[in-house]
């Protein structure tokens, strides 16, 4: 009987090409539109702040500023001309970030401890705080190393090779080695890491939607009716249900990986890497396919019609996902957010997906995370068995 029962699911199944397509095709497109999108946010070796420099000052002060931050590999200088305050207006509404101004007389004060010759910082609209605050931080940087290398020279007199010795305990850009936990020292976070295991989440709850239509639908034609008419018992009919959706989110999960092992690649982006543990893989992927059935049946069982069933899936696939990080990386979140986030079960598999993916756990670091989603599904799962069976008893 279950062989029939499961055959009979995936004919219906391969029977809707849209749902499949949905199932299939939308988690891909959004996993190379958003690696491709995301792909410069984690290239650390990226310019991304666009800025320029007036100087009115035109001293050697004024010209080892614009030097040293044109030095700077997180920088890069505005091609275009500024000479009016209407040409600055319109370069920082068109992509320039900062326009520093130096005034006249400038270097005249550079080292006394009261100066009405300050530097003037014009930054764009849209520029977010973090921005800013480098910005900034990168020009004090610049401006306290010239005010020690002018305080030093003039005390080179009376203390001769001073100059020379603090050559040495500056601080250069390959003193310091930056290393991500959880990576090998020569490798960096990647956006395909990042959402990879975002939209396989995402894919695998919009199972809700396919699986809930045909669950209503086969009541409404009383084929349920008709199966328990023929002793099927209500956990053998969701045995049939479950195995077949299973079989597809574990297919779901490896086509995304596929998509980002050696499709993203192809357009520019950094390839997709496993991790160390197949076995962790397959745990978070089984609690989460879990949960993502049990949440169907659940609504499938809970409603009277498809056109419910549609749209409390879409929102309940929508909620889950804002709430869970998937839409919005959670450390972008503010930490009340962040904390909120873990009341949604695709917050737990994309943690354990992250703990493969990018930070190389094993399967005890995703343990906790996979029962939580197994044992989220089961309680829903049996949540639905009294549900369809009260509703089964009172012929509704």
């Amino acid at each position: 009987m279950l062989r029939a029962m499961l055959k009979k699911e995936f004919i219906l199944i391969l029977r809707d090409k849209h749902a499949l397509a949905a199932l299939f095709v939308m988690p891909s497109i959004f996993i190379l539109i958003m690696s491709m999108a995301l792909k410069d946010t984690f290239n650390s070796d990226r310019a991304f702040i666009r800025y320029t420099v007036i100087d009115k000052d035109q001293t050697s002060i004024s010209l080892k500023i614009a030097t040293f931050l044109k030095e700077n590999t997180v920088l890069q200088e505005y091609e275009g001309k500024i000479s009016s305050q209407e040409q600055l207006e319109q370069a920082l509404n068109s992509g320039l970030h900062f326009a520093l101004t130096i005034p006249r007389g400038y270097s005249a004060q550079f080292t006394q401890k009261k100066s009405d010759r300050i530097l003037q910082l014009d930054v764009a609209s849209d520029v977010k705080q973090d921005m800013l605050a480098l910005f900034k931080g990168e020009l004090r940087a610049v401006i306290i190393q010239l005010q020690v290398q002018k305080m030093l020279q003039e005390l080179e007199p009376l203390l001769p090779g001073l100059t020379a010795r603090s050559e040495a305990v500056r601080l250069h850009k390959n003193e310091l080695e930056v290393h991500f936990n959880g990576l090998r020292p020569d490798q960096h976070p990647t956006s395909t890491q990042q959402s990879v295991p975002s939209w396989i989440v995402f894919g695998m709850f919009f199972i809700i939607i396919p699986m809930s239509t045909i669950f209503i639908n086969e009541r409404k034609q009383n084929t349920l009716m008709r199966m328990q008419s023929m002793n099927v018992s209500i956990p053998l009919l969701f045995t049939g249900k479950i195995v077949p959706y299973m079989i597809i989110n574990q297919l779901q999960a490896w086509l995304m990986i596929a998509v980002g092992m050696f499709i993203v690649p192809l357009l520019g982006a950094a390839p997709l890497t496993l991790g160390n543990s197949l076995p962790g893989l397959f745990m978070v992927s089984a609690g989460l396919s879990l949960a993502a059935i049990g949440t169907s049946i659940l609504i499938a069982v809970s409603v009277n019609s498809v056109e419910q069933a549609t749209t409390i899936g879409g929102l309940i696939n929508i909620l889950f996902g804002a709430i869970g990080g998937v839409m919005v990386p959670k450390f972008f979140m503010p930490p009340g957010m962040q904390t909120l986030s873990n009341i949604s079960p695709m917050s737990w598999g994309l943690e354990g997906f992250l703990d493969i993916f990018l930070r190389n756990s094993g399967t005890g670091a995703v343990l906790i995370e996979s029962l939580a989603l197994a044992g989220f599904g089961i309680i829903l799962l049996l949540t639905a068995w009294l549900i369809f069976g009260h509703r089964t008893k009172n012929g509704l």
